[in-house]
């Protein structure tokens, strides 16, 4: 078998280099681990960007893939199949039992984030128009350090010049605010709002979360002028915090009219969701919307089963308990490297690790022992183990982390 570099130089140059990738190719997983063209294995606390929540190639996902392959994969969207029935229901009925959107009443299945977002910002203007025939309530706030998509609508939704200028002109109608900043909210939503977009947790932007002041007080002014409130739930949900969906943390008034998921409801297999309200499904009809793939038997039935683990208790309980463990660790190691380690934030199995420098070279580092974490902006390491991870595997990461901080003071 060739080494990762040698495969690299002779298949790369066909592929578009849309990505800084590491030189490193993955050929098998297994729970936390993975392991590269050289088989050397590594203990994965990315999974997949908040992906495989369940872990790499889960034994239980796999039979659910193989059996329904064999059953249907896929059929035209002008037909129901069984799961996708059964997917959209349960989204609305585990949403409502966690004690998170109240209102939850339909979903749009689609096969991404940006797509969800997308839909979540068609159906909000569908409903300001509703409300303001006038066509004049068509503005989407969202705010600096936010990450919604790649696609135009979520682009101009996410306010950062590396991913932006290169594309101008981008949707018209997007404002942007300061994440966490109360002051100015009146100015920013106004009756010219149709919706606010708005992570619980930033993850890109350095994994801050949203305070229940600040969640609060866009809710309540969104409220006010008639805005449509949509919780980008795409990184943070889906159990990631010990709770359902993050926002269920915060109080009723603070929920939203709006839920958009994807990444951990495949664990590895692409599908989406975005789950509305009563009031914007009344306004939503045939012709609105649509996805070829969206919803199909496959990715619909594996979903259904990844939704059963993720809202049960145990499994939230265990994230509580490994996040308490990792968090203990870390902040352990801050006690050692205060003058590197600035901050230790997140909730949940979202952490991030602000340090003064050399977050890239801790990445690298990182990566040379065996251990796979990532970045956010202002020097902050990202970390998105599984939610099933392992205490030994916790302490390892922790040990291989100490090693890398040793090396580099």
């Amino acid at each position: 078998m060739c080494g990762n570099e040698s495969f690299i130089s002779n298949h790369a140059p066909y592929m578009a280099k849309t990505y800084d990738r590491a030189s490193l190719v993955f050929t098998r997983g297994q729970g936390s681990y993975l392991w590269d063209m050289e088989n050397r294995r590594y203990l994965d606390l990315t999974s997949g960007i908040a992906v495989n929540s369940l872990g790499h190639c889960d034994a239980e996902i796999g039979k659910i893939i193989s059996n329904q392959a064999t059953q249907l994969i896929h059929i035209s969207n002008y037909f129901y199949s069984d799961w996708n029935c059964k997917l959209s229901k349960l989204l609305v009925e585990k949403t409502r039992e966690a004690g998170s959107m109240g209102d939850a009443a339909a979903v749009f299945l689609s096969n991404s984030g940006s797509e969800a977002n997308e839909a979540a910002f068609k159906f909000a203007r569908k409903y300001g128009k509703s409300i303001d025939p006038s066509g004049n309530k068509f503005e989407i706030v969202s705010f600096h350090g936010s990450y919604h998509g790649r696609t135009f609508g979520s682009l101009s939704a996410t306010p950062r010049p590396i991913y932006q200028d290169a594309f101008a002109p981008l949707v018209p109608g997007h404002r942007y605010g300061t994440f966490n900043e109360t002051n100015g909210l009146v100015d920013l939503i106004n009756p010219r709002t149709c919706a606010v977009i708005v992570e619980p947790i930033q993850g890109e932007g350095g994994v801050h979360v949203g305070s229940e002041d600040f969640m609060t007080k866009l809710c309540d002014r969104a409220r006010e002028v008639g805005a449509v409130v949509i919780y980008d739930e795409i990184q943070c949900g889906l159990g990631r915090t010990g709770s359902f969906w993050a926002h269920t943390k915060l109080p009723p008034r603070a929920h939203p009219d709006i839920i958009t998921c994807a990444k951990a409801l495949g664990n590895g297999y692409p599908i989406a969701a975005t789950i509305v309200g009563k009031k914007i499904a009344d306004v939503i009809h045939f012709g609105d919307h649509g996805s070829t793939y969206g919803g199909n038997p496959l990715g619909a039935s594996v979903a259904h089963h990844i939704l059963h683990r993720l809202s049960d208790e145990s499994t939230l309980r265990h994230v509580m308990s490994m996040a308490q463990l990792l968090r203990a660790g870390l902040l352990s190691l801050q006690q050692k490297y205060p003058t590197f380690i600035l901050d230790i934030r997140g909730d949940g199995l979202m952490i991030g690790v602000q340090v003064d420098r050399h977050v890239n070279t801790v990445v690298a580092s990182a990566r040379k022992n065996g251990l796979l974490i990532m970045t956010a902006q202002n020097n902050v390491i990202r970390i998105l183990p599984t939610l099933n991870i392992t205490p030994d595997e916790i302490r390892q990461a922790l040990e291989i982390l100490e090693k890398v901080f040793i090396d580099i003071q």
